[in-house]
């Protein structure tokens, strides 16, 4: 359902902290333009905690509209208070979202019993598609592959899970035992080739952001079982894929996307734009790649 590769937005801000719709809108375009099969609206690069719910409705109205159609939209709706993911998930059904992709919750940190019970709560009360989200490096708690595998078996909107923890062999249990309408998408750009080779169906990215019409290029070779095309594309580019995760991301992002002329290098606290060091590191592969 959500197959090749989906773009993590992040979100532009003005420098009174505002959200810059005009460099969005650049974004969306630029996402159309290099043909991304769909875009994620208020995933974690898109600095989500510090986005106020009025902010939320408007990012998703502002999103659908410049979209329209032309790709599938999903809205994060991830929380740590289940009752709030329900509430989320009506504005995503409110402006018809393709599907919501639900991070596992934060900080009160539950048992894998009750991960089951809260993504069987929230099913029950949607309509549309769900992605589960597991990045334990983030949330401090892991998905395990049969919690993974009962929520999938039990909850039939649940299609797919984003898969960052970073775990091969996780990911490769998951795959190899989900059931036929259970897909995983890899939540790491640097794994979205071994991933894909185990039977995963492409990438939510944050390197698309900045380059999509390479992320496409690599998903579609490794879809296409290109394989030697892919490994290419995936070494070219590969230093740029972690150099993006060099601090907090988007912190990352948000300055190459300002060297590429989408958006300003602004962040709202607590994420501060990348050190001096950082920036060195990322223009001197920007300039390896011919990208300024």
């Amino acid at each position: 359902m959500f197959k090749g590769v989906g773009t993590a937005l992040l979100t532009p801000f003005n420098e009174d902290y505002s959200i810059d719709y005009i460099s969005y809108e650049k974004l969306l375009k630029y996402q159309l333009d290099n043909k991304i099969d769909y875009v994620v609206v208020l995933g974690t690069t898109g600095e989500t905690p510090t986005i106020t719910t009025e902010e939320k409705e408007k990012l998703i109205d502002f999103t659908m509209q410049f979209i329209n159609g032309k790709c599938k939209v999903i809205v994060g709706t991830g929380s740590n208070n289940t009752l709030s993911v329900i509430e989320n998930n009506k504005l995503a059904e409110k402006y018809k979202a393709d599907g919501v992709l639900i991070v596992n919750p934060y900080y009160n940190k539950s048992s894998q019993k009750g991960l089951v019970e809260h993504y069987k709560y929230i099913s029950e009360r949607t309509n549309l598609p769900i992605i589960l989200y597991n990045v334990p490096g983030r949330t401090g708690m892991n998905i395990l592959p049969d919690t993974v595998l009962e929520i999938a078996n039990n909850c039939k909107n649940v299609v797919a899970i984003k898969e960052a923890s970073g775990d091969i062999s996780q990911i490769a249990k998951i795959i190899a035992n989900a059931p036929n309408n259970f897909s995983v998408i890899s939540g790491n750009d640097d794994q979205t080739l071994p991933v894909i080779s185990l039977g995963g169906i492409g990438v939510i990215s944050v390197f698309s952001n900045v380059f999509p019409r390479e992320m496409k290029m690599i998903v579609d070779a490794c879809l296409n079982n290109s394989w030697n095309e892919a490994r290419k594309l995936n070494n070219q580019y590969l230093t740029m894929m972690n150099l993006l995760f060099i601090e907090s991301s988007p912190s990352p992002a948000k300055f190459v996307a300002e060297k590429l002329g989408l958006m300003k290098n602004i962040l709202r606290l607590p994420l501060i734009p990348v050190s001096d060091s950082s920036e060195k590191l990322l223009f001197e592969e920007l300039k390896k790649l011919n990208k300024v």
